[in-house]
């Protein structure tokens, strides 16, 4: 495997399935989706049936908590294997050139491997690769009890890079036409069409090329109108911190057994630029479910003379008006309970983003047992139709531009966890690919 360390990446060497696998029950979205709804997981158990599929080597977080996760993780481990030794996975050395196609847009990636020395997702960070949300420590255990253990790993890990020249994955749209894909597949559940080229080793090196004049610190100062001794941010985050923060938890614990050169190093990942124009950033609204005690009166205790509240007449109206609420105030609005949609506003809050404001809320509120449990919906009429169940409340969050992500993590660092999302549910990342890394 070649090593670019300068651009924190490794040339991968990737496992598919082989030519008699039926791709469209082979590939699964991402486990952190549809938490809140086992009927999805369900009705993708029942597409699958005893078929080869990578439902059967991820752990839904749906499941999450069930008092059969040990038998989960050696089931998991288990078919692993068993599919290695069946032959059911082949390799394929090098990148591979990826187009996702739902809702009448194409995204385009790279599947590469990033380096986990120039990886750091803890505050305050100055690596090459950052984390571009807060990232919850104690989430971290039960994925690390699922990869350390694992043969391979399945990537729903998108990794952004800010490049408004369209200059490293744009070239391979050009160099891939006409040729024949590594693989073609609708996908199940809505999740559109996806397909995978091979990428020259020419090819290749001109992706290496183009990452390495990114990352020129002269070009990343202009860029962003910084001191040319700012380190230079590469890579941000996109989906999947938790997984790659997994990983390099992984790594600084092995490494002084495994050597400088393991596999566990490095985690395999999906590149996708800001600025394709299909990429899109959503809004992650909050779902608390089992509410002990009345939010309304808390956030008025917790908020004081800074909150005011409103009701409105419809879930419509409510997203209008925190769609298209500016100044200093924080609007959010509010689902569930006797008024059932309401816009709550906030000013003077120590946070820059409404979504900081009330997760520092929601954090305490939870603390203090005001509700049982608590979730991050991607889809206002998910969280709708959640929110106004009995015992039950829903905040519904504005998105943010995509453009500011860069700048705002350079500046201010990581924003606060669950800010954003790559499009909705059904266009996260499908699982396809595979790695050995033990």
């Amino acid at each position: 495997m070649q090593n670019f360390s300068e651009v924190g990446i490794q040339i991968p060497q990737v496992l598919l399935p082989n030519p008699k696998v039926d791709l469209h029950k082979w590939a699964v979205v991402a486990c952190d989706q549809f938490t809140a709804e086992p009927d999805y997981w369900q009705a993708v158990q029942q597409t699958v049936g005893a078929a080869p599929s990578t439902l059967k080597l991820i752990f839904p977080e749906v499941y999450l908590g069930q008092p059969d996760a040990a038998e989960r993780i050696k089931a998991i481990g288990q078919s692993m294997n068993d599919y290695l030794q069946a032959g059911v996975l082949v390799p394929h050395e090098g990148m591979v050139y990826v187009q996702r196609s739902v809702a009448g847009k194409t995204r385009h990636g790279i599947m590469v491997c990033l380096d986990l020395a120039c990886y750091d997702y803890r505050a305050g960070s100055a690596s090459l690769i950052r984390a571009s949300e807060g990232t919850i420590v104690d989430r971290l255990p039960p994925r690390i009890k699922i990869r350390e253990s694992a043969a391979l790993e399945l990537p729903h890990i998108l990794v952004l890079i800010d490049d408004p020249g369209h200059t490293v994955i744009a070239p391979l749209a050009e160099a891939s036409a006409g040729g024949k894909p590594l693989y073609d597949v609708e996908l199940m559940q809505g999740g559109g069409h996806l397909t995978g080229f091979v990428v020259g080793e020419q090819t290749q090196y001109g992706v290496v090329q183009a990452l390495r004049a990114l990352a020129q610190p002269e070009r990343f100062a202009a860029r962003y109108d910084v001191d040319p001794a700012q380190p230079v941010l590469l890579f941000a985050m996109g989906d999947g911190n938790h997984s790659l923060a997994t990983a390099k938890a992984i790594w600084e614990k092995n490494k002084a057994q495994v050597g400088t050169d393991h596999p566990s190093r490095y985690a395999l990942v999906e590149i996708e630029n800001v600025h394709d124009q299909a990429l899109e950033f959503e809004p992650i609204h909050r779902l608390l479910f089992g509410l002990k005690k009345d939010v309304l009166t808390e956030l008025k205790n917790a908020f004081g003379k800074h909150f005011s509240y409103a009701q409105v007449s419809s879930a419509a109206a409510m997203q209008m008006r925190v769609n298209g609420a500016g100044g200093g105030r924080h609007a959010i609005g509010l689902i569930g309970g006797a008024q059932e949609f309401g816009i709550i506003e906030i000013d003077q809050s120590a946070s820059n983003l409404p979504v900081g404001t009330l997760q520092n809320f929601l954090d305490k509120f939870l603390q203090d047992e005001g509700a049982e449990t608590i979730d991050y919906v991607h889809g206002a009429d998910v969280l709708e139709r959640l929110a106004l169940q009995p015992g039950n409340a829903g905040f519904y969050l504005a998105g943010m531009a995509k453009s500011d992500l860069f700048k705002t993590v350079i500046l201010e660092g990581a924003l606060p966890r669950k800010t954003f999302s790559l499009g909705q549910a059904h266009e996260k990342r499908y699982y396809m690919e595979a790695r050995r890394i033990g």
